[in-house]
């Protein structure tokens, strides 16, 4: 029997889940929201690979498990594969995924410049809408964090929407 859940109750979730920490428990000091919400997607993707990986032996080398992250990972996660790999064969591997799908409903103007200082309403509205889309990033961040973790790869992840839906996730193995 195959356990599923349904897609908008994730995004519901996820979307408390940043709203809870950046408006409720952490009103006063947002940049602690941030690891916070990490640390949640963490412990779920250490969780999920190791149901995953549960029949299937250890992997050998990194590229082998980030492989395994772009594939089947991915796979049960989102119903689709990772668009595009790259790596430097140094430690940094980047996962792009033309449409992620947690960031498929949102949006922001493109022509909003987002650092400086903003006069306009309407312009500190869009960039705050860019801070709340980052701020949903830590938590896949963390999923990919926690589930290389458990493969035996300590490494850093860091997340970068240049283009919405599109999304790409920069993973750095720790030496």
């Amino acid at each position: 029997m195959v356990r599923e859940v349904s897609e908008s109750c994730v995004e519901s979730l996820m979307a408390e889940i940043v709203s809870s920490y950046c408006r409720g428990i952490y009103a006063n000091k947002p940049e602690l929201a941030a690891p916070r919400i990490e640390s949640i997607g963490f412990q779920v993707g250490h969780r999920l690979t190791e149901r995953y990986t549960m029949d299937r032996p250890r992997f050998t080398d990194h590229l082998e498990a980030i492989k395994f992250i772009c594939k089947d990972f991915w796979s049960e996660l989102f119903k689709k594969q990772i668009d595009n790999l790259k790596t430097n064969h140094r430690g940094t591997f980047v996962l792009q995924d033309n449409r992620f799908r947690w960031l498929a409903h949102m949006s922001v103007d493109p022509s909003v410049e987002t650092s400086g200082s903003i006069q306009d309403p309407s312009a500190m509205a869009e960039n705050k809408a860019a801070q709340a889309i980052g701020l949903h990033l830590y938590f896949p961040c963390g999923i990919i964090r926690g589930a290389l973790s458990n493969l035996g790869i300590p490494c850093a992840v860091s997340a970068d929407i240049s283009n919405l839906p599109a999304c790409s996730f920069v993973i750095r193995i720790k030496a």
